[in-house]
């Protein structure tokens, strides 16, 4: 019997991207736990011509790891999903709001605590080192305002040399970016990964750099452990996900500890690896997550 409730079984779309069109290793294994329980999961890339969105009870958006190389093209697609009617998870007003990190500014004005960022708009010139010596921060991160897998990201130590103005301003050319502190807790203890499902917190990971770096992902060397997370900052990365504005079939918060505070270094919510492998159970619990949405949905149109 299906573990989801509702009309099911359910015919699911897990969207990808042309350049790896199968399932990740991470994501084959919550396919798995869906098939098992009698529902079809076909990986689409999310913009292949032609798909037809339509013929699906949901589509589930995961390893659409060239969005931020294309935002427009991907929230058309986004709102042509959208207006086919079929489920797209997670929503598509999370999305909308989660493909630029603008996010960070809302969160913030609904208290939550984030890493502290000084906003550059674009087309503008900014003063690199008199915004650092204002701030007092002797190391520093650049990144775009759209952006992944630690793209177009680089550390600043020191005074900014003049190949850090000439890369800032090539960035400001084509969009907003925002300059943060290097918090040392990033190195150490590390960085958290809490993971959601359906709202409800499933399991974590602690993330370090290799020596010399900051960057955490682990295709840029850094090292991921799963690792138990004291309950406050369970509970304060439960708050800043209730502040998105809609519920979601799946969340990762990334943030570091300081002083018993989590500070938030980005809320993932359109293609974040959520490692089902570190932790017994959590492909079933995300399978259990998504039937609890669907079924709500398919409630809803019987008692239409």
């Amino acid at each position: 019997m299906s573990s989801l409730p509702g009309s099911g079984p359910f015919r699911l779309a897990f969207a990808t991207w042309s350049k790896r069109p199968e399932l990740t290793a991470d994501d084959a294994r919550a396919a798995e736990a869906l098939r098992r329980d009698g529902h079809r999961v076909e990986p689409v890339p999310w913009d292949a011509p032609g798909a037809a969105w339509a013929a699906f009870d949901a589509v589930l958006v995961r390893s659409v790891w060239d969005y931020h190389l294309r935002p427009a093209e991907f929230l058309l697609w986004v709102d042509a999903v959208e207006g086919t009617g079929t489920r797209l998870l997670n929503p598509p007003a999370v999305l909308r709001w989660n493909h630029h990190k603008s996010y960070l500014r809302d969160l913030a004005l609904r208290g939550v605590e984030i890493v502290p960022t000084v906003w550059l708009p674009q087309g503008r010139e900014a003063d690199l080192g008199a915004v650092l010596a204002a701030r007092g921060w002797s190391e520093a991160v650049v990144k775009p305002a759209v952006s992944a897998s630690a793209h177009e990201t680089w550390r600043i130590s020191g005074a900014p040399s003049p190949d850090d103005r000439g890369r800032l301003q090539a960035l400001l050319r084509r969009g907003e970016a925002l300059l943060q502190p290097l918090l040392p807790e990033v190195r150490s203890p590390g960085e958290w990964s809490l993971v959601f499902f359906g709202g409800a917190f499933s399991h974590a990971m602690l993330k370090r750099p290799r020596a010399g770096d900051f960057r955490v992902q682990e295709e840029l060397g850094g090292r991921a452990e799963p690792e138990a997370p004291p309950q406050h900052l369970v509970e304060q990365a439960a708050r800043a996900l209730a502040a998105a504005p809609a519920p979601c079939l799946y969340a990762r918060v990334d943030g570091v500890e300081r002083a018993g505070r989590l500070v938030l270094l980005e809320l993932e919510l359109i293609e974040p690896v959520l490692y089902f492998e570190a932790a017994a159970g959590a492909p079933e619990r995300f399978a259990a997550a998504l039937g609890g949405l669907l079924g709500e949905r398919a409630s809803h149109s019987l008692s239409e």
